[in-house]
């Protein structure tokens, strides 16, 4: 039985979430799976992916194949190269602790660059908040200064008119 890691999608229309799950390739994109690997939401900023990358790394090591995005996920997250490095060490390349160790430096690698995306995302919310307050309060001066300026049209109004009113006279 050929298996598949795939995208399941979830979710109401327009707002997609979707499973990640390892299925039988001839079952319907939404049907029956073997297991449930984890989810993805794009609808966030970062997109928000829970994945559990040793079932994964079971099945890739089965024989599952991924698609073109559960593969882009799965590097995403790490599971190729955990998958890569037990390889190497079935082959006797490294050893189980270096494995371990290069796996978890590639996962604070990997956090800080999240961490560092979703910080930029928020300093520039931020930015857009300030300047947005900025040049509302800019229009506000220039409405007040308007305002004032017509009222003192208005005060003007009738001394100019009571000096025409005693020329007349």
């Amino acid at each position: 039985m050929p298996v598949k890691i795939r995208l399941q999608r979830h979710g109401k229309k327009g707002k997609p979430f979707y499973w990640i799950v390892a299925a039988d390739s001839r079952a319907k994109r939404d049907g029956k799976y073997l297991e449930k690997i984890g989810a993805y939401n794009p609808n966030t900023n970062p997109a928000t992916i829970d994945l559990d990358v040793d079932g994964a790394v079971k099945w890739l090591q089965n024989g599952a194949q991924p698609t073109d995005t559960a593969r882009a996920i799965l590097s995403y997250k790490g599971a190729l190269l955990k998958n890569h490095l037990a390889g190497g060490v079935k082959k006797g390349a490294l050893t189980e602790e270096q494995a371990e160790q290069k796996f978890t430096a590639w996962l604070d690698e990997k956090a800080n660059k999240v961490q560092a995306k979703a910080d930029g995302l928020a300093q520039a919310d931020a930015d857009a908040k300030a300047a947005a307050l900025e040049a509302e309060k800019a229009v506000n001066a220039a409405r007040i200064a308007a305002n004032t300026s017509e009222e003192e049209v208005a005060e003007e109004a009738p001394e100019v008119e009571a000096e025409a009113s005693n020329e007349e006279e």
